[in-house]
């Protein structure tokens, strides 16, 4: 990976790139100590207090939230309404003809996009400013109305911001953002370890196993973040005019974690959410027996979770991945999977193939969720460790370094392949 990086900052133009992409982080990174006018953080932090749904949002925000920054929601909108369209583009035939339709019909859909993101962020930073209104300074309306369009407001610039960097830049602009802000905790993270050594709370060898899970965890994500089964297709020849055409051996790529983080994303939303609705009446029953039952290491909520995750892990790959399309893909241009029919025995085949690996990224997801409140209790650190966030960070690292080499592939630059 370093030398890859090392060899493209060689090139002018692919330097010129990653610094754009770096300057565009810093901007990112100054909006976070911006705090919304208003708001008082002393009240906020009492209010919040130890919500892990609060805690997940503010690390894959790099702190915005705590500081309550104009950047609080971070990008969180976009993905919510590019995860819709997604879902949308399935149900609606018009916004199906839409995606089907080049450059063109993607265009228009990030333009949906943008107006949902928008529509979104008005939303949730109303509904936020509802909810944390008594951490303001001046509990009006007009100081509500503040909030909410400051905050809509931070998360259209970020949206920008992401597309600035992927149009001009190197990678992902929204994922990048994302891998910033994680990214950015992770020295505060360590002093937190440090000082946990120092007054006494853990010891040497509890932060060794720490260290060496964590090894192990990262070494899983990118064992499973790269592992995929390839389903062979041989395409038989044709002659067309006088040239013939085909006869060359293919494959379809099934790879085990095919819907990436959002399953986890959807199971701790839904977890979450009356935990969080419990914590605006401290003194109910409801409460009480929420903490009791669904706090973050109950037994319950674990399985709960970890259950969620494997039923939304095959609910998204069945919405992104089509194996009746692929078939009929395949056999308009003249493919077959040896020893399978064309037709509905290859989707048939394809579906139970796509079902099986499947099972095994959603247990990796499940398993890798759940991993904090085992690894808290047997070691007694007590602080946040995302494996969740430790996926983001993986699979965005990696898709960077992909797209670095495509760039260098572009410009015929050959020594980073030696």
């Amino acid at each position: 990976m370093l030398t890859t990086l090392r060899n493209a900052w060689k090139i002018p133009d692919l330097r010129r790139k990653m610094l754009f992409t770096l300057g565009m982080l810093i901007i990112f990174r100054f909006g976070i100590v911006i705090t919304v006018p208003g708001m008082d953080l002393t009240k906020l932090a009492t209010m919040v207090g130890n919500n892990q749904l609060v805690q997940f949002f503010d690390t894959i925000s790099g702190g915005a939230f705590s500081n309550f920054s104009i950047f609080a929601m971070n990008i969180t909108p976009y993905i919510n309404a590019s995860i819709i369209i997604q879902l949308l583009t399935i149900a609606i035939p018009a916004l199906e003809a839409l995606s089907k339709e080049g450059e063109e019909g993607r265009k228009k859909l990030a333009q949906y996009m943008r107006y949902g993101t928008v529509i979104l962020a008005l939303v949730q930073s109303i509904a936020l400013s509802f909810a944390l209104r008594g951490a303001l300074y001046n509990n009006n309306i007009l100081s509500i109305a503040m909030v909410a369009v400051t905050l809509t407001a931070g998360t259209a610039f970020l949206m920008w911001l992401g597309e600035l960097i992927t149009e001009r830049g190197i990678g992902n602009g929204i994922s990048l953002i994302i891998f910033a802000g994680i990214v950015s905790r992770l020295p505060g993270g360590l002093i937190q370890l440090y000082n946990l050594y120092k007054v006494g709370t853990t010891n040497i060898i509890e932060l060794a196993f720490f260290a060496v899970f964590a090894i192990l965890i990262i070494a899983g994500v990118v064992f499973v973040q790269e592992g995929q089964r390839r389903i062979p297709v041989q395409y038989a020849k044709r002659v067309v005019g006088r040239k013939m055409y085909g006869g060359q051996s293919s494959h379809i790529p099934l790879k085990v974690n095919q819907a990436g983080v959002i399953p986890v994303i959807f199971a701790m939303s839904i977890t979450q959410f009356p935990v969080q609705i419990a914590s605006f009446f401290p003194q109910s029953a409801f409460y009480r027996f929420m903490e009791r039952w669904f706090g973050w290491s109950s037994p319950i909520y674990l399985l709960f979770y970890a259950l969620l995750i494997v039923g939304f892990t095959y609910f998204y790959t069945m919405v992104t991945f089509n194996p009746i399309e692929v078939s009929n893909n395949i056999k308009k241009y003249g493919g077959f999977i040896p020893g399978i029919r064309p037709g509905k025995p290859t989707s048939d085949f394809i579906q139970r193939s796509l079902n099986k690996i499947t099972l095994v990224g959603a247990l990796f997801l499940a398993v890798l969720a759940i991993i904090p409140a085992i690894l808290m209790n047997f070691t007694g650190i007590k602080m946040y460790f995302g494996s969740t966030s430790l996926l983001i960070v993986v699979g965005v690292a990696m898709d960077f370094i992909k797209q670095v080499e495509a760039q260098m592939i572009m410009r015929n630059y050959q020594g980073f392949l030696k």
